[in-house]
């Protein structure tokens, strides 16, 4: 066998070295791409996430553009809840803080944590859709035949009539899905 040059046993370590440099850094990124594109569409609106906010001030209510927010709600799977929104829609001014409740009852003999997934259609119109409070920033866990109404407050950015793409918007449809909670905090 022949002996390897010390320099070229340097640079195999080397590629190596960079190899696997790269190896991990790809799983890292991996793990952290959910957390990272759910951060980048609550910031952005992408992908019909609506933004998140803390309150509406400074924002301008325009009595004249109304738009109808239609609310949707479903369940994921064979999960026994009934969930419903309290209202089908509502037709608000742009700008206006809105206030409206969802439904949910543990339809089980056992307790359930729930936890909630949002979007908004037209996927144009989420990044207008403002989020104050929503059950969506918690866990819900309810007890065997409990029912409980949990709160939306939210309003349209009147933005939406500056982008040309979005301005057409008159109706909006917010949806959850609410999905059972396995594992140490869940019920089963």
């Amino acid at each position: 066998m022949p002996d390897h040059p010390p320099a070229r046993s340097r640079s195999n370590a080397r590629v190596g070295l960079i190899f696997a440099g790269v190896a991990v850094g790809m799983v890292g990124l991996a793990f952290a791409s959910v957390p990272l594109y759910r951060l980048f569409c609550q910031v952005t609106g992408y992908g019909g996430t609506p933004m998140v906010v803390s309150d509406a001030s400074g924002v301008s209510v325009m009595e004249g553009h109304p738009v109808t927010v239609r609310f949707d709600a479903s369940l994921n799977g064979r999960m026994p809840w009934r969930f419903e929104p309290l209202q089908k829609d509502i037709t608000v001014p742009l700008g206006q803080d809105t206030l409206v409740a969802y439904r949910a009852q543990n339809r089980s003999d056992r307790a359930i944590v729930g936890t909630a997934t949002f979007n908004v259609t037209p996927a144009k119109a989420a990044q207008y859709f403002s989020k104050i409070e929503c059950f969506c920033f918690t866990e819900q866990r309810l007890e065997p035949g409990e029912s409980i109404e949990m709160p939306v407050t939210f309003y349209v950015d009147p933005a939406i009539l500056d982008d040309p793409h979005a301005r057409d918007v008159r109706t909006i449809t917010l949806s959850y899905t609410f999905f059972e909670k396995k594992g140490r905090d869940g019920s089963s």
